[in-house]
């Protein structure tokens, strides 16, 4: 049975890196910047023979108001309640302080399993803090070292015990909820065994990108009917990017929400351009990505490039316009829109464009209707007697250019992937087709197999490419002439 396990502690202590290296990759940003946390992220950690969940935390502030700092401390709080065991981690190095002893106060009333960690406790700099750690009254705290690694076999011993019960405990729930489905299958007649649980699917991948403060957290909160992430008038509040598994209207789906990406003239300090760079392989990981507009300025040139990158990473792109209810003329708003985004985004004309309102839950069926058709049209492959039969009727309605006098010869078309649908075509003189020509077949088999706003990836290949191995076998012979 997994449990889940939260670290919590004030800012800067080694929170990320633990739990970095419990999930064995970087999944959270860490700098030396404190307060770089500031949602929950959730992962799969590793411990010895362990599997469980474990949440990083933003650090625990004094503040209890509506600021930044009081909505990051109810987060931090609300993980708590959540998780079935708290990590509660200190710095060695400093020692004890007054926010610890508030958050130490704070878990004794709340968690109903405390694990005290005295971090960076590497050579003898830590052992004082570590001494002063006992006077929590959280028991005998855990001399680690988030960063190197040393004290890990300390954890699990302790983690492991607990484990146990928390599988006992789920053992028997089991066992009580087999026996009240035996019961009703008794009265209904109905055989127990035929009960099969359902499989889960693989979720889809889906990333949320776009400008600062375009409401990318305030739009997953809403999907997921709970104020999951931390979100707020200040642009930039999210730094890393955070995935949530939801199940979205019966649809598992892995759902992330990235930083706000600027002008990369605008980005300075190191932190944003973590957090731009963390941005970026969400989108390399997703399978559709939608880019949130700004309705009260549209298309900046900053999302021209967002949703640019989002094509040339071969991702399915839907476009959603958000704050749609404050908008006073939404008609000829919504027509001006689409008049400039296909003049403005030509690689991705028949895109879906959505308006919704993440504040009031208005066009969200909408968006994730529009994001399931995206992820249809993405996986879509085409028969090669189908290419075939449709590739005669494109060369007579515009014949390839003639270079020279020469016509170049389309003879054979097919696909060779999808996600994004690839195609290749056999040609003579495939440098000398033009980009404008390649551009008229894509655009061809957007309309002809309903394909639209799809990234296509087309690559004319020479008769001499038929055969990768023809030069092989020809250098094999060749050597074993000479040998002879």
């Amino acid at each position: 049975m997994s449990f889940s396990l939260a670290i919590v502690g004030r800012p800067n202590v080694g929170k990320s890196t633990l739990f970095n290296r419990l999930v064995g990759k970087k999944m959270a940003l860490v700098d030396d910047q404190p307060g770089v946390t500031r949602d929950l992220r959730e992962g799969q950690a590793r411990l010895g023979d362990l599997r469980f969940t474990v949440i990083d935390t933003a650090g625990l502030e004094d503040a209890t108001d509506e600021s930044l700092p009081g909505r990051m401390r109810k987060m931090t709080e609300r993980a708590v309640s959540m998780a079935d065991i708290c990590l509660f981690m200190i710095d060695a190095r400093i020692g004890v302080t007054p926010p610890d002893e508030t958050l130490a106060i704070i878990l004794r009333k709340s968690a109903e399993h405390v694990i005290l960690v005295a971090n960076k406790s590497e050579g003898r700099a830590g052992e004082g803090g570590a001494i002063e750690a006992w006077g929590l009254g959280l028991g005998e705290p855990v001399r680690l070292s988030a960063e190197h690694g040393e004290g890990m076999g300390d954890l699990l011993s302790l983690l492991m015990p607990m484990a146990d019960n928390f599988a006992a405990r789920a053992a028997l729930e089991t066992a009580e909820v087999e026996i009240e489905l035996s019961e009703e299958d008794a009265e209904t007649g109905e055989d127990a065994d035929s009960y099969r649980a359902p499989t889960a699917a693989k979720p889809l991948q889906v990333a949320v990108v776009g400008r600062p403060n375009a409401g990318k957290s305030t739009l997953i909160n809403k999907i997921l009917g709970e104020d999951r992430l931390l979100t707020g008038p200040e642009a930039g509040i999210t730094r890393d990017a955070i995935s949530l598994q939801i199940n979205w209207n019966h649809t598992p789906m892995r759902i992330f929400d990235t930083a706000g990406m600027r002008k990369k003239a605008k980005v300075q300090e190191k932190l944003e351009k973590l957090s731009v760079i963390d941005g970026l392989r969400a989108v390399k990981f997703a399978e559709v990505v939608v880019v949130l507009l700004d309705a009260a300025v549209p298309f900046e040139q900053q999302d021209l490039r967002i949703a640019d990158l989002a094509e040339r990473e071969g991702r399915a792109v839907v476009v959603a316009v958000n704050k749609w209810d404050v908008e006073e003329h939404k008609q000829d708003k919504l027509r001006g829109l689409k008049v400039v985004f296909e003049r403005r985004l030509p690689q991705l004309r028949g895109a879906p464009l959505v308006t919704v309102s993440a504040k009031m839950g208005h066009g969200i069926n909408r968006l994730h209707e529009a994001i399931l058709r995206a992820h249809v049209i993405w996986n879509r492959r085409v028969s090669t007697a189908q290419l075939n039969r449709w590739l005669p009727g494109m060369l007579e309605a515009h014949p390839p250019p003639a270079p020279a006098g020469r016509r170049i010869k389309l003879r054979y078309m097919t696909q060779a992937k999808t996600r994004p649908p690839g195609f290749v075509v056999m040609c003579s003189n495939p440098e000398k087709l033009s980009e404008s020509y390649s551009r008229y077949l894509i655009n061809g088999l957007r309309d002809d197999f309903d394909m639209p706003g799809t990234p296509i990836r087309l690559h004319m290949r020479s008769q001499a490419d038929k055969n990768p191995y023809k030069a092989r076998k020809k250098s094999g012979r060749s050597k074993l002439k000479k040998h002879l």
